[in-house]
């Protein structure tokens, strides 16, 4: 019996869409679907890392970069609305050409908007029912809702109720009817290992950002005592060349799969972006963990300062990040899993139809 065909596309804007894509993509393998693979640059360049046997094509690209300054990042997006508007009609022509190709039978679009075709079931996954923008948030949230009802279903991942990760950013007042909650995801699995390191850092993220943390993060930990693993987050094949002759510090471009779940399972506390992706992460492997919001990126300014008010984790803006702030992880309890499980039979109903 041919297997159902379901593409699924992540928004490449970092590597978090992509790699919280990874547990869909095998829970559809797992329940007998076969997965098309679609995103662009680094995204695609990782699911196809993951996933070498399966199809994979290449969307149009937003290119989306950060502003090096912060506070213009708002502004700046504003002013790319109309080449983001033509991408997504972009993507709309491109997904129709898609599902004549494979004969789709569903499609699961995590935050692309024109990932979808009228006469198949299309799901839009988000953790932003509410887009924070400052003053303009009511109207930011307005936009993506509109958008997020022309999908059959929109699954968030987080838990509902009070008991959640992601706070006003996943939840409405009233849960309208397509949203389901399908519970945190995470690639990962906690292991009861040997620490090898004190610190991981995991950088992430469009550029320039992630080069101006890694700059200040490297000035902090070129003299570390402590055992550090430092991923830069880049997948670059040549090596990162450095002045450091710290024998305490390891430094990596990129690590994937088990070698990445390893080193987090075997480091005892992890210093990275609030991102939802890596939260939800940090809450799979119950871990320590200090916090660095993208600067002028509201959604993980929100989270990083919910997280230090629940006292789960530490925070500090990237400018004034010092090795020292790490003491303050003392007081915080870390990251637990709330154990719900997710269950993939009961979400792929909605593509038992022809």
């Amino acid at each position: 019996m041919k297997k159902k065909r379901i593409l699924v596309a992540a928004l490449n804007w970092g590597l978090g869409h992509a790699t919280r894509c990874i547990p869909i993509i095998n829970g559809l393998i797992a329940h007998g679907y076969e997965p098309i693979i679609a995103s662009d640059g680094a995204a695609l360049s990782l699911l196809k890392k993951e996933f070498p046997d399966l199809q994979a094509e290449e969307l149009p690209s937003y290119n989306i970069e950060y502003s090096a300054a912060p506070n213009l990042l708002k502004w700046k997006l504003f002013l790319e609305s109309p080449r983001i508007i033509k991408v997504i009609k972009a993507e709309k022509k491109e997904t129709k050409r898609l599902v004549e190709k494979y004969n789709l039978n569903g499609i699961i679009s995590d935050n692309r908007l024109g990932v979808r075709y009228r006469h198949l079931k299309c799901v839009f996954i988000t953790h932003q029912l509410n887009v924070l923008s400052g003053n303009t948030t009511w109207l930011s949230s307005k936009l993506h809702q509109k958008y997020i009802r022309k999908f059959d279903e929109c699954w968030v991942p987080d838990l509902p109720g009070s008991k959640n990760l992601s706070g006003f950013l996943g939840h409405m007042k009233k849960t309208p009817e397509e949203v389901k909650y399908m519970g945190p995801l995470s690639r990962f699995s906690k292991k009861d290992i040997p620490k090898n390191f004190k610190i991981m850092i995991l950088l992430s993220g469009p550029e320039p950002q992630r080069s101006i943390l890694e700059k200040i993060l490297l000035q902090e930990f070129k003299e570390t005592s402590e055992k550090t693993l430092f991923v830069r987050g880049v997948l670059e094949e040549s090596e990162f060349i450095t002045q450091m002759n710290n024998p305490n510090l390891e430094i990596r471009n990129y690590l994937f799969g088990e070698e990445l779940e390893k080193d987090l399972n075997s480091s005892e506390i992890i210093v990275c972006r609030s991102g939802y992706t890596s939260i939800m992460d940090l809450s799979k492997l119950e871990k320590k963990a200090f916090l660095i919001p993208t600067p002028g990126q509201f959604e993980q300014e929100y989270l990083a300062e919910r997280l230090d008010k629940l006292g789960v984790a530490p925070f500090c803006t990237q400018s004034k990040f010092k090795i020292s702030e790490l003491e303050r992880l003392k007081s915080f309890s870390g990251f637990r899993d709330f154990g719900f499980v997710t269950d993939f039979g009961d979400l792929f109903t909605l593509f038992k139809g022809k």
